[in-house]
């Protein structure tokens, strides 16, 4: 019998924070959340957008809880103190799998066995309602051989390897990066905004997590690299007559990994089964354009209540560059803004080259109990209209439940965590297959970047269950 052994260590020199709480240093949010949880953190925001701004223009949060100043300390103020620079921390990230690649949510890290870390540090300069952050990533990864998918004295025949490329070749998910260690230096963390009570608008490549799950974000999450994006969001909650509201869209691109899966030159039945991943309207590999937005509303009648709605589409980025005249229908650079159902015969070519998901979550914080529970949403393609929806719900749903409560036994703090994640289809499959979560049919690297998938973690068509009993001192 063989046994895994991982090992996840996170060390930190709080020599100064970032304004923005990066997925790097994600033990910081779980501890905020956690501080929201026993009544310590007086803030309202809905911890289903992050990262967290905490500078100025973001999150308000008391010294007895989390001391900015001390954790992000100004080295320099200029411009009668209208500017400063600030050093960001040194974040050192380190991971060991001693049998086989084992990643969940560590942002630039690849699939690795071995050991491999993420350094990263810099500085945040702002100028008004400017603000520069470079917080550059220097991964460095064993990358050791392992027994991969049929490898080893069994091995597959070529029909199994066939059916294994079903789901291969309509995402980019390589089980080794390469043959090589690798040593990379990344853009990493790093955003330049224009932040004004409470908006920000601006590039950034940082990780972005949607949604109010903490281990498995079914939407967006930091288990893949960090994308260049144009981002417009909030950095607080905003407070209005009825409630306070939260959101982020986003437009970015999305790149291919460059490796090709586990014995791509094998054949079955004298044909390849690898389909090269290349775009049918370009005939080239192309860069995939993604637009989504995650909106989160909090009703100022029902106390610690948050509901939220979450959609993405992308697809190659020649279908939006109107060089395609035979298309029917107008391609537009805001897809995550239209056709939330597929309207008519008019935009089917354009809709079957679109991957697109749509969801629902909430989240609800009960103060006095010390407890929370959220549940989290969605469909994997746009159903045909709503009676489509109501008739056949199951079709391509994936869903996150989840709960969190503190106790006390004798004088101590303990925290129990439940999430349970499904992906899998559903016995509807029968009837109407949906395929895996994350792979499309045209746009063949599925919703991936890099080549790893931007959702869950646990990537196509898994389950999950998490229990967790911590003690908080």
């Amino acid at each position: 019998m063989k046994y895994n052994f991982s090992l996840l260590f996170l060390f930190v020199f709080l020599i100064s924070n970032s304004q923005t709480i990066n997925l790097n240093e994600s033990y910081l949010t779980d501890y905020l959340r956690t501080s929201q949880l026993l009544g310590d953190f007086k803030s309202d925001v809905s911890f289903t957008i992050k990262p967290f701004d905490i500078g100025k223009n973001g999150l308000k949060i008391e010294n007895e809880v989390f001391n900015i100043e001390g954790y992000s300390p100004t080295v320099l103020t200029f411009f009668k103190n209208k500017g400063k620079i600030k050093i960001l921390p040194v974040d050192y990230n380190i991971e060991f799998n001693s049998h086989h690649p084992y990643n969940r949510n560590n942002g630039s890290m690849v699939p690795n066995r071995g050991y491999q870390h993420i350094i990263s540090a810099g500085i945040y300069a702002e100028i008004g309602p400017l603000s520069i952050q470079l917080k550059p990533e220097y991964l460095f990864s064993e990358n050791k051989d392992f027994e991969g998918f049929g490898e080893g004295p069994n091995g597959h025949y070529s029909e199994i390897w066939a059916k294994r490329y079903k789901l291969w070749n309509k995402i980019d998910m390589p089980e080794r990066f390469g043959e090589k260690s690798i040593s990379k230096t990344l853009i990493g963390q790093s955003s330049i905004r224009l932040n004004f009570k409470g908006l920000s608008l601006g590039v950034s490549n940082e990780n972005i997590w949607w949604g109010p799950s903490i281990r498995n974000s079914i939407m967006m999450s930091n288990h893949a690299r960090g994308f260049k994006h144009i981002t417009f969001n909030t950095t607080k909650p905003l407070k209005t007559k009825i409630g306070n509201f939260e959101w982020q869209i986003i437009s970015g691109r999305l790149e291919s990994s460059g490796y090709l899966p586990a014995n791509s030159d094998f054949q079955y039945a004298g044909t390849n089964i690898y389909v090269p991943k290349i775009n049918q309207l370009s005939e080239t590999n192309d860069w995939r354009y993604l637009q989504g937005y995650s909106v989160t509303y909090s009703p100022k009648w029902v106390s610690g209540l948050s509901l939220g709605f979450i959609r993405w589409v992308q697809a190659y980025s020649a279908l939006f560059k109107g060089k395609y005249t035979w298309m029917k229908g107008d391609p537009t650079w805001f897809p995550a803004f239209s056709n939330l159902f597929r309207k008519n015969d008019k935009y089917e070519n354009y809709e079957a080259q679109t991957n697109q998901a749509a969801g629902v979550f909430l989240r609800w914080l009960w103060k006095d109990s010390k407890a929370e529970i959220y549940v989290d949403y969605n469909h994997n393609d746009s159903k045909q209209n709503i009676r489509d929806l109501l008739l056949d719900s199951d079709h391509s749903r994936a869903v996150t439940v989840g709960l969190q409560k503190v106790f006390k036994i004798s004088t101590d703090d303990f925290l129990f965590s439940w999430e349970w994640t499904q992906m899998e289809q559903t016995a509807g499959r029968i009837l109407r297959g949906a395929g895996s979560w994350y792979e499309h049919g045209w746009t063949y690297d599925g919703y991936t970047n890099e080549g790893e998938v931007l959702g869950a973690g646990i990537g196509p068509g898994s389950n999950s269950h998490y229990f967790t009993l911590s003690r908080i001192r």
